[in-house]
């Protein structure tokens, strides 16, 4: 949990290190207008104008210059956290701001002022009905964004593209409620509810409604999450040259020397905007060596926490007694594409077709690079990617449980609407609870811990 949500609070809103521009942001909340006016006077020497920059010393206590900037001031409501906020643009030396840093705690001690938590500017924003929950997490998710899609997913979600998606479901719901709870209050009332009101075609469309939004949700989640793609497979079958053949780098070393790799290799790619991290494995054999056992035991453990599986053969040898041993250990439930790898060798060309038991098989050259791109369609596949379609949204697996839950409650619901006996109570029940799992992602019902939670891993001045 956070400290007090009204306390003036104050940080550096840059980040860390040397740069042209450096900001401290100062926000005033319950020590109001008068604190705001004092600090200005202060810090400035002057009165700012609400929304004009004013080029202005940065003074320490003796009336001495600590630096020379833009301040700029947002009388509240119409500002960032809808408080009074003080805003500090001067050089971006990491000394200087902390000088300026100091001095307005200096100032602000009359006041309250304090040290800003992480995610505490973006929380009080939350609170004070600048943004909802959703929003609040779209403005991490856009200083995180590892890809350009990622990062325009997450401005859309910023501007409540997502949000109006969840609202627009809510307010449906709630018209249906309305209706069921209405028939409840007046039980003497002859009337077939689900007929008359055509009750069960309105939950059948908010249904469809949530699944495309689900759907939307999916693509926003793979964007800022991405998958994780382990090679694995026997020595020297070419996983090394796989991972730079994806890369499009020379990040691990390849030797004819079967067990060279003894450790993980990492690399994040991007296809179609989508982050996949690749993770280059010890080769999978009974060995003597402890340095290379040890290895062996780790690839084990990313194959447990892997999205994908890429489980590489010898196209000259096929798929021996020993692959099948490796491939009947593989976690249930996780895809797995076998890769048919150094072509060149065997005389085979590039293709992608299904395999025994519907597993995926792609042959390719690692070293020649056909294939490749055959490969990187399957990981799309997988990844549910639907080809031309751009997610709107960005999404966190916080927001997919709350839509599958929703769909699970909305289920039960039509569950009931089907009961010849129209168990309407029940009916309402379901309507109800599958409103609050879509108010969670707004925030319109949420726990104080789980916004203890989602804050605690902004960066501090945001």
């Amino acid at each position: 949990m956070l400290s007090n949500d009204t306390d003036p609070i104050v940080a550096i809103a840059t980040a860390p290190g040397r740069g042209g521009i450096g900001v401290v942001r100062v926000s005033f909340g319950r020590a109001g207008a008068s604190a705001a006016q004092q600090a200005m006077l202060a810090l400035c020497g002057e009165t700012l104008s609400p929304r004009h920059a004013s080029y202005v010393p940065f003074m320490d206590a003796g009336g001495e210059a600590l630096d020379r900037g833009i301040a700029l001031y947002f009388p509240a409501p119409h500002s960032y956290t809808g408080e009074h906020v003080l805003e500090l643009q001067g050089h971006g030396g990491p000394i200087v701001l902390q000088l300026v840093l100091q001095r307005a705690i200096e100032v602000g001690r009359a006041f309250g002022l304090r040290l800003a938590e992480p995610g505490e500017f973006t929380r009080r924003a939350f609170l004070n009905d600048k943004l909802d929950l959703a929003q609040a997490e779209a403005v991490a998710d856009l200083i995180e964004a590892s890809t350009e899609a990622a990062a325009r997913s997450a401005g859309r979600s910023l501007d409540g593209v997502f949000s109006r998606e969840i609202h627009a479901l809510v307010e449906d719901v709630i018209n249906l409620r309305m209706l069921v709870e209405a028939t409840l209050d007046f039980p003497e009332e002859e009337i077939d509810f689900l007929e008359a009101a055509d009750a069960r075609g309105k939950l059948a469309r908010i249904r469809q409604q949530l699944e495309t939004v689900l759907a939307d949700a999916r693509q926003g989640a793979l964007l800022r999450e991405g998958l994780s793609v382990v090679l694995a497979g026997q020595p020297n079958v070419g996983k090394s040259s796989l991972l730079n053949a994806l890369a499009g780098a020379e990040l691990a070393i390849v030797t004819p020397i079967a067990g060279t790799t003894r450790d993980k290799v990492a690399q994040t790619i991007q296809v179609e905007g989508i982050p996949l991290h690749i993770i280059d494995t010890a080769g999978l054999r009974e060995t003597q060596d402890e340095v290379e056992r040890i290895g062996i035991e780790r690839t084990w453990g990313e194959i447990e926490r892997a999205d994908v599986v890429l489980h590489l053969l010898d196209a000259r040898e096929g798929l021996s007694v020993e692959d099948r041993d490796i491939a009947a250990r593989f976690p249930q439930g996780v895809p797995v594409v076998r890769i048919m790898n150094k072509t060149d060798l065997a005389g085979m060309p590039a293709a992608a077709h299904d395999g025994e038991g519907h597993i995926r098989v792609v042959q390719l050259s690692a070293k020649n690079g056909d294939g490749i791109a055959l490969l990187r369609g399957e990981l799309l596949k997988i990844a549910g990617w639907q080809a031309g379609a751009e997610s709107v949204y960005l999404a966190r697996e916080r927001h997919l449980i709350a839509l599958r839950d929703a769909r699970e409650h909305l289920a039960l619901a039509a569950g009931h609407a089907d009961q010849r006996s129209q168990v309407l109570d029940l009916f309402a029940e379901e309507l109800r609870l599958g409103q609050e799992k879509l108010n969670a992602i707004t925030g319109e019902f949420s726990s104080d811990d789980l916004l203890g939670v989602i804050f605690s891993r902004f960066c501090i001045g945001k």
